[in-house]
């Protein structure tokens, strides 16, 4: 094990009592890995862990697990600042809700509150708090649990900000709690002053930057955006996160703009396996495909009786590759055409 290994993931061994957690996490790091470049089966050989594992949620792996499959990376190729490194390969659109709904806002500070209000949508093991009371204003990143997670968020919002304002956005600092591999590395690739071993984790901004507008703002997309992140936010309270259709649908309702997921590509986000999804469902008395059409039919309906977008652009924010498409599916759901639709509630 190297000192290097156990900055990175030295808080995560706190997750239980009896020395395992959820294999979700691990996961995370294993997709990272693997996108940089590892060889990640042999990693995961190498800590004692199946791949197979990494999709079923009643598994509990050591949490030594992380230190090895990090420990071993380190020892198959150096890579420094891991976190950050995956941030800058990580795409606008990953979360297509939230991402939209933030890019979608007039000014920097607009959708940084957004951001804040339904990151859980995410599913991220934080959550995002600002703290406008002095200058600069700081993006705190809380509960984060390990190094990795508040290097990678931290550096996603760095990223992401510097895109969507054409590189105007200002950075006052990153702060860390913990010591990166390379302060001096990540400072240059971040483009501002890191601020390590401090009392919070996250991204500060000068009071004046939050105001700046952002390249893709769009008041009326927006304002759909953050109508349907409510509704989808408000449909998964953490009471409900033991049933799968409850958690299928919550995701479901982030991810429809790519088109229709798969059963795989859903059970792959909720850390389980496709058959054990397809069984938790079924014990529910529901099939995947009913939830799909429940989820894009309750979509349209809200999006129809908005009537701010024409019925193309809410095919398109629905995943459907036409408009044509979409009229066939709306008119199976619900007996009638999406104009039908919206002019019966229009004069309803």
């Amino acid at each position: 094990m190297t000192a290097d290994a156990n900055r990175l993931t030295g808080r995560a061994a706190s997750a239980a009592d009896d020395g395992t957690t959820s294999p979700s996490q691990l996961r995370v790091f294993s997709d990272g890995l693997e996108r940089l470049g590892y060889d990640v089966a042999a990693l995961l050989a190498e800590a004692g862990v199946r791949r197979a594992d990494l999709d079923d949620p009643d598994v509990r792996v050591p949490c030594a697990a992380f230190d090895r499959l990090v420990g071993g990376a380190l020892a198959q190729r150096r890579t420094t600042n891991l976190g950050a490194r995956l941030a800058a390969q990580t795409p606008m659109g990953t979360h297509p809700l939230l991402d939209y709904l933030v890019v979608t806002s007039d000014t920097v500070g607009e959708g940084l509150a957004h951001l804040a209000r339904y990151f859980r949508l995410t599913g991220a093991p934080a959550d995002i708090l600002i703290s406008d009371e002095e200058d600069p204003i700081r993006v705190i990143v809380r509960g984060a649990g390990h190094p990795f997670t508040a290097e990678y968020t931290s550096s996603l919002i760095v990223h992401h900000l510097r895109s969507e304002t054409q590189g105007r956005v200002r950075v006052a600092f990153v702060s860390l709690m913990h010591q990166p591999d390379d302060t001096v590395a990540l400072a240059r690739q971040l483009g501002c002053e890191v601020r390590t071993a401090a009392p919070w984790d996250g991204v500060a901004f000068p009071r004046e930057t939050w105001s700046l507008p952002l390249r893709r703002r769009d008041p009326v997309l927006r304002q759909v955006l953050e109508g349907h992140a409510r509704d989808v936010s408000a449909r998964t309270p953490p009471a409900a996160a033991d049933s799968a259709s409850v958690r299928v649908r919550g995701v479901l309702a982030t991810r429809l703009g790519r088109g229709e997921p798969s059963v795989r590509d859903v059970a792959r986000r909720l850390a389980v396996a496709p058959r054990t999804l397809q069984r938790r469902l079924a014990a529910e008395g529901v099939t995947y495909q009913e939830l799909v059409d429940d989820t894009r039919r309750e979509a349209a309906e809200r999006l129809l009786v908005d009537a701010s977008l024409a019925v193309a652009e809410i095919a398109y924010l629905l995943g459907f590759s036409e408009p044509s498409a979409f009229h066939r599916a709306f008119k199976r759901w619900a007996g009638v055409t999406p104009q039908d639709f919206r002019r019966k509630h229009r004069t309803g």
